[in-house]
């Protein structure tokens, strides 16, 4: 890594993608303090129509740091996240640290994630969200419930090995490995990315490795922005643990071998 031109750490490695849906002006905030703390730091615009790439764009101009990919059309945050990473992939890099667009995400910490990453590139960095008495008591109680299905589809039900919190997107990936199983199916292109992708990468024998991080949910009065509907997407997050239950049966021999060997 060299010095970037502001003075945080510049990678042809390791990269920040921000995947975006009218985030408003929280994004170009967002971007701006992803980029004090690391570069490149690219934002994948998921059809937004609220103009809030515009002024993200208006930053790429004056920074080689930062890349704005744009998709014409609203795809999820999977689908914005894939073509994120396939073009980084085919730019060189081999890891994505990804974040939300809205500050939820403490970009201060993305140094220490990209150094675990950097110390342990076969690893997967989840990060696992510290709750402040501003998060909504539904969100945080309710996140239990994937959370301990995903333990149970990896067979894993200590917080400190498996995987710590399946929701939390502020995440180091390994990307060659998340393209190869994203692209084996034709789900986790929406809100049930994040879940499914740490599951999946685990049953491809990706080690995870929890870190904690901060979690800040926004009002609206302070720019913040949810995208989270409780009725569609808790039946989304359902069809995806029914299906992974099914994936889980048939690897259960290799899960408990691969247990063993941890």
């Amino acid at each position: 890594m060299e010095a970037g031109s502001r003075d945080a750490p510049l990678s042809d490695t390791h990269l920040v993608l921000i995947p975006s849906y009218n985030a408003g002006p929280r994004l170009a905030a967002t971007v701006q303090a992803a980029r004090q703390h690391w570069s490149p730091v690219w934002v994948v615009i998921d059809g937004s129509t609220d103009d809030s790439d515009r002024a993200v764009s208006a930053l790429a101009q004056g920074d080689p740091g930062i890349r704005v990919l744009v998709l014409s059309v609203n795809a999820g945050k999977g689908a914005a996240v894939l073509h994120g990473l396939v073009a980084a992939r085919d730019a060189g890099f081999t890891h994505a640290l990804t974040m939300d667009s809205d500050g939820q995400h403490p970009a201060r910490r993305i140094d220490d994630f990209m150094r675990a990453s950097l110390a342990d590139p076969a690893a997967l960095i989840l990060g696992k969200p510290v709750f402040d008495a501003a998060a909504p008591a539904l969100r945080v109680k309710g996140r239990r419930v994937s959370n301990w299905w995903a333990q149970l589809e990896t067979l894993c039900f200590d917080d400190s090995r498996g995987i710590g919190d399946s929701l939390f997107g502020f995440r180091v990936y390994p990307i060659a490995p998340l393209i190869d199983v994203m692209q084996r199916t034709r789900w986790m292109r929406r809100f049930d990315f994040d879940p499914e992708a740490a599951v999946r990468l685990v049953w491809r024998g990706v080690r995870p490795l929890n870190v904690s991080a901060e979690v800040r949910y926004l009002a609206a009065t302070e720019g913040g922005v949810s995208h989270f509907r409780y009725g569609r997407d808790n039946v989304l997050l359902s069809w995806m643990h029914l299906r992974l239950m099914a994936g889980f049966i048939l690897r259960l021999p290799m899960l408990v071998v691969r247990k063993m060997r941890w």
